[in-house]
């Protein structure tokens, strides 16, 4: 559930039992958990925190228009968490954890993909509404954009990467992204068939199913990315 005061991250840290550290809300949508990620590892890097769980969750079933087909039969509810703790390392691309990191967003594109109500504007819940041709239109280049920028600033290219863990939006915009890229197509964790569009919960349930089955496994060189509402967007490496 989330409350629009106080934060669900306090809810999560009392029901875990924690009285300690501190905990918070993030908000970019889709792009949520990778910007989380980004954001754990610089209060880690910053001396701020030793470990940091962070979760991404969505329970689009509430905000769902149920009348239209062009959105509700997309998105799905779902949760996924992953825990990142300090180490020393190297300082080198051999190193274990985040390795780097870039985000964006624009907010000219809000009319694209928004949800039109909500407690402090409208006094409802509202629905999700999204224009998926302008969203297409837009995802490829965006994605591919931070994803250059990552590998610009780890010094590596799409060949050196052991897996793509995209954000589960479309397949289609998965496909060509990786095909721009020059990512290759075994190298792509896709799990839209299993969870719909789960939003900032997609990209921890794709690493969790491949984690699970065995593909990606520990010191393996992998590439996290999403795109939402706003628009966001982001990547992230990680050396697993």
């Amino acid at each position: 559930q989330n409350n629009p005061s106080p934060a669900t991250a306090v809810e999560i840290q009392n029901r875990l039992g924690m009285h300690h550290g501190f905990a918070f809300d993030m908000q970019a949508v889709c792009s949520g958990f990778v910007y989380a990620v980004a954001t754990a590892d610089l209060y880690i890097r910053g001396g701020l925190a030793k470990r940091v769980l962070v979760i991404g969750s969505e329970t689009f079933s509430r905000i769902l228009d149920w009348s239209d087909r062009s959105t509700c039969v997309l998105f799905g509810d779902g949760a996924g968490a992953l825990v990142l703790e300090a180490g020393e390392g190297a300082g080198t691309i051999a190193d274990r954890g985040v390795l780097a990191a870039s985000l964006r967003s624009d907010g000219a594109h809000k009319e694209k993909l928004f949800v039109d109500g909500g407690p402090s504007t409208t006094g409802t819940v509202g629905h999700l509404r999204m224009e998926g041709r302008e969203v297409f239109k837009h995802a490829v280049g965006m994605i591919t954009d931070v994803i250059e920028a990552t590998f610009s600033a780890a010094g590596i290219t799409a060949e050196d990467l052991d897996w793509f863990v995209p954000h589960q939006a479309n397949k289609r915009i998965i496909d060509a992204s990786a095909k721009k890229l020059g990512i290759a197509e075994q190298k792509v964790v896709v799990t839209v068939d299993l969870h719909g569009n789960t939003s900032a919960a997609s990209v921890p349930l794709a690493l969790s199913v491949a984690v699970a089955d065995g593909r990606i496994k520990k010191g393996d060189l992998v590439l996290l990315e999403a795109m939402g509402g706003g628009f966001t967007w982001g990547a992230v490496l990680v050396r697993w």
